[in-house]
């Protein structure tokens, strides 16, 4: 624990005085909630790649099997509660007046600890899609069943097929989530959580954000290829790191 903490000391000096602070996290921060992640030795679902299953395509070509992965997801997630990482981040968002989260995670386990206007890259696993669009669905809604009894789920408006409201691979990001992305990093202090910083454009954000004039922060127990280019790296589990940090800054 004493090496850790001196490896956060620098962090918990800046948390002390910064007024403007972003955070973008990724699936390292629910690593020890139990969410399961792409990638990995566990990466694989039913001899399927989750990367050939989050596609408009392989929605197109077979929804059943699609909806088969995604209930499993939301079963399994629906019995993840929290860690400190979470805690930690929610606590931020009340200690800070101006305070961002930007999330790349679906599971919701933010907004369950109690972080308020989340910015999610991606979507949530918790919201469904209209697959045709239909004039009366609205873009999105919140469905927060972990069993369907019927797969695929059909829209409540046109009984059309329903689709998770997250962003597939090959498909574009909310222009409005990009827009808010870009204001959060004139920040004083960014730190990306839990990412493995070679998915853009959330690859991008902390070194945009040091561009800028911020003091850049990654915590993550492997290096990535942000480590060496930013003002601090710290390498550790999300959830140790960040109880470190909390504590520490709160020392006077």
């Amino acid at each position: 624990m004493a090496s850790l903490v001196a490896l956060v000391t620098p962090l918990a000096e800046r948390l002390r005085t910064a007024t403007r602070v972003t955070v973008l996290t990724g699936a390292g921060v629910s690593a020890a909630s139990g969410v399961p992640t792409f990638r990995g030795a566990n990466g694989l679902w039913k001899q399927h790649r989750p990367e050939s299953l989050a596609t408009a395509e392989a929605f197109a070509r077979d929804p059943a099997l699609v909806w088969e992965w995604y209930a499993w997801r939301r079963s399994t997630i629906a019995a993840c509660r929290p860690n400190r990482a979470h805690e930690v981040i929610a606590a931020w968002g009340r200690r800070y007046a101006d305070f961002t989260l930007i999330t790349q995670n679906v599971d919701g386990l933010h907004e369950a600890a109690g972080t308020r206007h989340v910015v999610r890259m991606h979507g949530s696993l918790w919201e469904l899609q209209c697959w045709n669009r239909c004039a009366v669905a609205p873009a999105r809604w919140e469905d927060r069943r972990a069993d369907f009894v019927e797969l695929p789920p059909r829209c409540p408006h046109c009984h059309g097929l329903v689709r998770p409201g997250v962003v597939w691979f090959g498909e574009s990001l909310d222009p409005e989530v990009l827009r808010q992305c870009d204001a959060a990093l004139d920040c004083d202090l960014f730190l990306t959580i839990g990412t493995s910083s070679v998915v853009y454009p959330a690859a991008s954000l902390a070194p945009e954000a040091k561009r800028r004039g911020a003091y850049t922060v990654e915590i993550n127990p492997d290096t990535t290829p942000a480590s060496a280019t930013l003002d601090l790296a710290i390498q550790a589990p999300a959830e140790a790191a960040l109880d470190a940090v909390d504590r520490s800054a709160r020392i006077s």
